[in-house]
């Protein structure tokens, strides 16, 4: 690989007698993962089906490697979110974040949703996901994995986090900060990351990430934990970045994640001797199978508490009427809460919630679907938070039955002497989406966004 001199400078200077054999891991084979998605699946079962040719990843449960040849990504399995396509070291953060049910958790630099909907899957539906990105286009990404991956309890926002800070000050129990950095640990997959790369480049991606975590900083609540994390190998980005941090804040230590001993420690030399540095670790693509990683975790001691607003739902007793309809006959053994209207959607807000307003918001929790003339058509994000047992009429198909990709094709499709209405289609007990059942044929509901080629 052509790598750019200054850049193999720096790091034979910094890796030392390692170098080499740092040089040859891009040389090696690239490595792929998925991250199974257990607000859906379980984990154990999925593994045992072994449709990827699947290993475990070490420091992440629910990670797998997988056989490229298989193509994950066009399976049926990958519309109905039962996984998430991520790099294996990328699902070192979070799993490394200590989330626990119930609290709130905001994603600062959140798309395109791998680290968000881990942090989901650690809620398990309870508590508070706030996920934010700058970037409107990236953020629409983030919103569509969110639903496609049927997390509840989610708001999506598109801010700058310095816009933030005066909205939720002190307010969440977990911050994650994975920081736009050069990217320099993605060189063996992607090669804009290399043309891209510059010493300047390093320094205005540290001066960013430093006001990033300043601004997660103003928003953690008491006793809280910071998830600092970087795909680059530069200590201008992540060492030196940690240290300023905790020199401006000494109600601050470095903890060492859950996942430290497979990784390599930071390293103090890096950053004027900052001996807490040690408990930050590096994941060095020729030391695992995976790209290039720093995570720092972050723990504060004390701390002002939060003092803020919270969202009231809203919504007329019309809008309600007809989500109550289709609510008991079309569902069962689950219901939703705080429901609100926006224009013409509702939605069920998490509990909880902050106020809203003046934010951009992508997503306000679940979208439960539409009001359309006197009628509640239920949208597709609510379909992928459902299971099987939830809805009253099902479609359960298969994966080896035809159907299965005429429906993702957006095609009708048969069935037999079944009960007219809504459906949620499912492959093998996994949800796709809704269809609208006149007794032998199955109108189809599939977004057209969506909708696969044969």
């Amino acid at each position: 690989m052509n790598l750019p001199s200054e850049f193999r400078d720096k790091m034979k200077r910094l890796l030392g007698d390692e170098y080499e054999d740092f040089l040859k891991g891009y040389e090696n084979e690239n490595y792929y993962s998925l991250r199974v998605n257990t607000l859906k699946a379980d984990r154990d079962k999925f593994f045992e089906q072994n449709l990827f040719n699947l290993s475990p990843v070490r420091w992440c449960d629910s990670g797998f490697y997988y056989d490229n040849e298989t193509r994950p990504g066009r399976h049926p399995y990958h519309h109905a979110g039962v996984y998430y396509i991520q790099e294996a070291s990328a699902m070192a953060p979070r799993a490394s974040a200590d989330i626990q049910k119930g609290q709130r958790v905001l994603d600062l630099c959140a798309a395109p949703g791998g680290k968000s909907t881990q942090a989901a899957c650690l809620l398990q539906g309870e508590g508070l996901l706030v996920s934010n990105e700058i970037v409107p286009s990236r953020a629409k990404i983030l919103s569509q994995n969110i639903e496609r991956t049927g997390v509840k309890n989610c708001i999506v926002t598109n801010e700058n986090p310095k816009d933030l800070e005066n909205r939720f000050p002190y307010f969440f129990d977990r911050i994650i900060v994975d920081a736009p950095c050069s990217g320099e640990g993605m060189f063996r997959k992607d090669s804009a990351a290399v043309s891209e790369w510059s010493p300047a480049q390093v320094e205005i991606c540290a001066a960013r990430q430093s006001h990033i975590l300043e601004s997660a900083h103003k928003m953690l609540a008491p006793n809280g934990k910071i998830v600092y994390s970087t795909c680059t190998f530069s200590p201008e980005e992540n060492e030196c970045v940690i240290a300023y941090f905790l020199s401006r804040h000494p109600e601050y230590t470095a903890e060492k994640p859950t996942t430290y001993g497979f990784f390599t420690p930071g390293n103090p030399r890096w950053a004027n001797g900052e001996r807490r540095l040690e408990n930050t670790v590096h994941l060095f693509p020729h030391r695992l199978k995976g790209e290039g990683h720093f995570v720092a975790l972050l723990q504060k001691h004390g701390g002002d508490s939060a003092k803020i607003k919270y969202e009231k739902p809203s919504a007329d007793k019309k809008a309600l009427a007809e989500w109550q309809k289709f609510e008991k006959e079309t569902l069962k053994d689950i219901h939703f809460e705080n429901i609100t209207r926006y224009g013409n959607f509702l939605y069920s807000l998490p509990k909880d919630a902050p106020s809203l307003d003046k934010i951009k918001v992508l997503r306000a929790g679940l979208q439960l679907g539409e009001i359309k003339k006197n009628r509640f058509e239920p949208s597709h994000s609510l379909a992928m938070a459902l299971k099987k047992e939830n809805v009253r009429c099902v479609e359960d198909m298969p994966l080896s039955d035809e159907r299965v990709i005429k429906y993702l094709c957006g095609e009708e499709i048969p069935t037999e002497n079944a009960e007219k209405g809504y459906r949620l289609i499912c492959v093998d007990g996994y949800g796709l989406g809704w269809g609208k059942c006149d007794g032998n044929t199955i109108k189809n509901h599939y977004p057209k966004g969506l909708r696969i080629m044969k």
